[in-house]
């Protein structure tokens, strides 16, 4: 069995993310207003990214670190852009007091 994180694209211009066991499922519940929620007032959505795991643990933590990210890092990952990512998170860790 397969898990997902992804990345959902709202009509609103927002950005929800989540994880699952069955994109197409999930996919289609958000877009029926079925998930309710954030999602379901700001129909319709579209897939932005997604990425497969081996087990749920690993696409829970995916979704976990991505909501904690800025939007410019959202949309540096959707576009698959690692070193934009990367710059993005160094200059994240420096503004928290890092060296």
């Amino acid at each position: 069995m397969s898990f997902f994180a992804y990345l959902l694209r709202c009509a609103d211009g927002s950005y929800y993310t989540g994880h699952t066991d069955d994109l197409t499922r999930r996919l289609g519940q958000h877009q029926s207003g079925e998930c309710g929620g954030y999602t379901a007032k700001r129909l319709p959505v579209s897939l932005a990214w997604s990425q497969e795991f081996v087990t749920r643990e690993e696409a829970l933590a995916a979704e976990l670190q991505i909501k904690g990210w800025s939007r410019a890092n959202k949309e540096a990952l959707m576009v698959g852009d690692w070193e934009r990512i990367s710059v993005l998170a160094k200059k994240s860790f420096m503004k928290k007091g890092g060296e």
